[in-house]
């Protein structure tokens, strides 16, 4: 009986032992095929970026003048990158409401391309406050609690600054008005 007990003992040993093996092998494995889906996620990110800003690069490289003055003669802005000029303060008004005035502020940034006219913009800063403001403070509260009235403030402020812009530099050098902030009470 001291036998069978004893072997009973090193059966459950040696099953132990190979279980243990299995169990750390599954490990290892589990971590090799996890790095190499982290590896792989990493390439396909990280190359992928690179490859479409270099194709980015050719493109704008070889594209002739010619096409390129004629898409700004038909947009108005400059080819080049996108920058954002914002406004140096929040447009603070109140506008009437069909129940009650309410006090509005905006926060305006506008989108240009190309550091001509950033640089243009930011020299007519005080004419385009100017020129949203008269913008903004025509506006109706019941139209502003709606996103479509907005939307309309936004497109009503972009012809406004274009067509000033257009007048004072000949060039519309603002190709959208952002509002980054928008608060109603």
């Amino acid at each position: 009986m001291a036998d069978e007990k004893e072997n009973g003992k090193e059966g459950e040993l040696e099953l132990d032992k190979s279980g243990k093996k299995k169990k750390m092998i599954i490990i290892i494995i589990a971590v090799v095929v996890l790095l190499g889906g982290g590896g792989g996620a990493y390439f396909f990110f990280m190359a992928g970026g690179d490859t479409n800003q270099v194709q980015l690069d050719a493109a704008l490289d070889s594209s002739n003048g010619d096409a390129a003055a004629k898409a700004k003669a038909d947009s108005g802005a400059k080819l080049g990158s996108a920058l954002y000029v914002p406004m140096p303060r929040p447009f603070r008004f109140n506008v009437p409401g069909a129940a009650r005035d309410r006090f509005v502020e905006i926060r305006v940034q506008l989108l240009v391309r190309g550091g001509d006219n950033e640089e243009n913009a930011k020299m007519h800063i005080p004419l385009i406050e100017s020129t949203l403001l008269g913008i903004f403070s025509q506006a109706n509260a019941d139209d502003l609690a709606t996103s479509a009235g907005k939307t309309s403030l936004k497109q009503q402020s972009l012809a406004a600054v274009q067509k000033m812009m257009t007048d004072v530099e000949g060039d519309k050098t603002v190709e959208k008005v952002l509002f980054t902030g928008f608060v109603m009470q």
